[in-house]
């Protein structure tokens, strides 16, 4: 196993200046010690194609940078890898996952066919790659066959990373909360927040009527909403970051006649911020969307995101949402469920840190959960016409 020092001052030492990406577990210990280092810069780039141009930015300024993520995420980088590192040959040092690698230890559903395909996908994009180096005496053999290609080719290469490459690292201190706006316009955003997720979802669920259906975001809020209370009515994304408000949006203009109320994260949200566009824009009156904001990627690693230092529920009215509201207590959530806000409404829940100790993986496989979401929203149909 690895020390993430080691190989961040190798990586230092041929000129690597900046390193950007997005969170995965296995990533966990080696972006807490780049963040942690103040000699570095670090960048938490919402989805993984903007953090290989904010890679492929600092190159033409004269520097050398890192783009991180998850090979869930992979194909979000694919147009910015082909078109425009290959296209204007601009090089840059990728490093990416292998969440669900064959024969691996065993991981979500959702990984199965990106383990498999993850190489092949590089290969066929023309990227070179070799496996993440297990200890110090191949780092620098490691970088040597990186670096080499990055300057004769001037084109990315990229290292894929096993789970347990890295030794664990302490995470750091969050970086401190920027507000860009005015305190007047501002969301106003308490210096503690006791309230927790699981809070906040007992009373979504206290306050679900037959004819709303709930879309969660992956991670920690689809699994602690099963746990809560396994209903037909819910459906919980498993990977998809971020695309859960754009299935909310689908589902929402398919059928006028539900609530479609959508479970988002901070995280997940500016990762697909583009997406309050396209909802604001339709404008469905059904559809309410809950952002559970505690500024962590808080599912895979804990790393801070930049959520305190965005107005999302300014960005949202902007993009044409109806209303926003910024509560901080379930009661409040609880109230604004027993009536019915015309949407696209934004809720901007800020909630603290922490999940449930024992919290269990869903024992239903995300395709009978579509299955039964499906048969639900169906036989609602059926007690229509009856």
């Amino acid at each position: 196993m690895l020390e993430a020092k080691t190989f961040v001052d190798a990586a230092r030492a041929r000129g690597v200046g900046l390193w950007t990406g997005v969170p995965c577990s296995y990533l966990q210990p080696f972006i807490n010690h780049v963040i942690g280092d103040d000699s570095l810069i670090y960048v938490p780039a919402s989805n993984e194609g903007d953090a290989v141009s904010i890679a492929a930015g600092y190159e033409l300024g004269g520097g050398l940078a890192v783009a991180m993520m998850q090979n869930s995420g992979l194909g979000n980088a694919v147009n910015p890898l082909t078109s425009l590192a290959h296209t204007h040959q601009i090089p840059l040092l990728l490093i990416v996952t292998l969440r669900g690698e064959p024969g691996g230890p065993a991981d979500e559903p959702q990984h199965a066919l990106m383990g498999a395909i993850t190489t092949q996908m590089l290969s066929l994009m023309d990227i070179p790659w070799a496996y993440f180096p297990g200890n110090a005496d191949e780092v620098e053999p490691c970088l040597d066959q990186a670096m080499a290609w990055i300057e004769n080719e001037r084109r990315p290469y990229c290292l894929v990373m096993r789970k347990g490459a890295v030794a664990p690292c302490a995470a750091p201190e969050p970086a401190p909360v920027r507000i860009p706006l005015p305190p007047a316009e501002a969301d106003r955003l308490p210096a503690q927040l006791h309230a927790t997720r699981q809070q906040m979802l007992q009373a979504v669920q206290q306050q679900l009527k037959p004819r709303d259906v709930v879309l969660a975001t992956t991670g920690y809020t689809g699994r602690e909403l099963y746990a809560l209370d396994d209903r037909a009515q819910q459906l919980y994304l498993v990977g998809a970051m971020g695309c859960a408000s754009s299935v909310g949006l689908g589902l929402a203009l398919a059928r006028p006649d539900l609530r479609v109320i959508v479970l988002d994260g901070d995280g997940a949200m500016l990762m697909r911020l583009g997406a309050l566009a396209a909802i604001g824009y339709m404008a469905p009156r059904n559809l309410l969307h809950v952002l559970l904001d505690n500024g962590l990627h808080e599912s895979t690693g804990g790393q801070g995101t930049v959520s305190h230092s965005v107005q999302l529920g300014n960005v949202a009215l902007a993009c044409g949402y109806a209303g926003k509201l910024v509560i901080t207590q379930p009661g409040e959530l609880v109230t604004l469920l027993q009536g019915t806000p015309a949407g696209p409404f934004l809720v901007r829940a800020l909630i603290g840190a922490g999940v449930p100790d024992g919290l269990p993986r869903p024992a239903v496989t995300p395709d009978f959960v579509t299955r039964r979401l499906r048969q639900y929203i169906a036989d609602i149909s059926q007690e229509q016409t009856a």
